[in-house]
């Protein structure tokens, strides 16, 4: 009987140091735990989520990026004015990956690029401003849907106030050799809680030749204003045009562009093809 006790004791003995054992196995992986970062690099690890991706996705969810690109074409109606002076008065029609367009004019010049050149017509309209025209307002309109194209590099940044409403930005540049202008910069303001981009700063700086202090010394900055939907997916109709700076945000009004019409086509048909009596607009 002597012995059975003694045997049972041992018995609990070695329980109790086996339970011990695994108590510390256990807080020794909690603890090694909260050591090892769960999304190593800053949520750059394998597998993880970048903040900036999620960003992106963010912005293009909340523009229905995927059910733009569904589209083939999107065409719309816009009259641009700077200074009480109209700019431009037409209408663009361009495929939803940006890849052609075309900018039919009130005053009955065109502007077609096929996707290599750049032609207007006819070959007497007068081509000034036209390589401006035929790429800057469509990159504008198209914005949300190029956050992740080739060469492009978007990197978050601090909230930033316009008119007290505080907004989240991201500074937008590209790899050297990105389009015709890689120094161009915008800095994109998105609402922190629907992800939509609500306003861009940006500076211009093509003919520059590598000198951008001109560029640098004057940016200004875009407002998307009036939101409408169209299929489902948000557009801005107006666009509201500023001086900017870094400590004072917006400044002067410069000018504005209205947006009507937006419409989507599911052909291209040969509306960018080169047009008769056409000259080459060099890029």
């Amino acid at each position: 009987m002597k012995n059975l006790w003694i045997l049972i004791m041992v018995i609990i003995m070695s329980s109790c140091g086996n339970n011990k054992k695994q108590e510390n196995h256990t807080t020794d992986t909690i603890d090694n735990a909260k050591k090892i970062p769960v999304e190593p690099d800053g949520g750059m690890g394998d597998g993880a989520v970048s903040i900036m991706d999620h960003h992106i996705k963010n912005i293009e969810k909340a523009h229905k990026k995927a059910d733009f690109l569904k589209h083939k074409v999107v065409s719309f109606n816009i009259a641009i004015s700077f200074g009480g002076k109209l700019r431009l008065d037409g209408k663009i029609t361009m495929l939803t990956n940006s890849a052609k367009i075309r900018i039919d004019k009130k005053d009955e010049s065109t502007l077609v690029y096929t996707g290599e050149k750049v032609f207007l017509c006819p070959e007497d309209a007068n081509d000034k401003g036209a390589r401006f025209d035929i790429f800057t307002w469509t990159y504008f309109f198209g914005m949300p849907y190029k956050l992740n194209d080739s060469g492009s590099k978007l990197e978050l940044e601090n909230m930033r106030a316009l008119n007290e409403v505080e907004y989240q930005t991201a500074k937008l540049t590209f790899e050297k050799g990105t389009g015709d202008s890689p120094d161009d910069w915008y800095i994109i303001y998105t609402d922190p809680k629907n992800h939509t981009i609500q306003a861009t700063a940006y500076i211009v700086t093509f003919g520059s030749k590598g000198d951008i202090t001109k560029a640098e010394g004057d940016p200004h900055i875009i407002q998307f204003q009036d939101f409408k939907t169209v299929e489902g997916i948000p557009f801005a109709t107006k666009w509201k045009f500023y001086g900017w700076t870094e400590e004072k945000g917006i400044t002067n009004e410069l000018g504005e562009a209205i947006i009507t019409d937006i419409t989507f086509l599911e052909d291209e048909g040969s509306i960018f093809e080169t047009p008769d009596n056409a000259k080459e607009i060099k890029l």
